[in-house]
C-alpha cells in the first residue's frame, strides 16, 4: 500500500515536469492602459513590455 502511494506521488511530481508551460499574457492591451496604470517608459526587461508599444524601437514601451 505505502509503494503503490509513494509510486502515485512520484509520477505525479514527474508528470508536472513534462506539462507544457503557460503563456504569460502582457498586462496591458496598449499603451492607453498601460498609462491609466501609471507605466511608462517599459523598459525591454519589465515582464510588461512589448514590441509593439515600442513604436520607435528603442528598448521602451509607451514612451513618455
Amino acid at each position: 500500500m505505502t509503494r503503490a502511494i509513494l509510486c502515485a506521488a512520484v509520477l505525479s511530481i514527474a508528470g508536472l515536469g513534462l506539462a507544457p508551460s503557460a503563456v504569460a499574457e502582457r498586462p496591458y492591451a496598449n499603451c492607453s492602459e498601460a498609462r491609466a496604470d501609471g507605466r511608462t517608459d517599459i523598459p525591454e526587461s519589465d515582464p510588461a513590455y512589448w514590441p509593439g508599444g515600442d513604436r520607435d524601437q528603442d528598448g521602451y514601451a509607451c514612451d513618455s
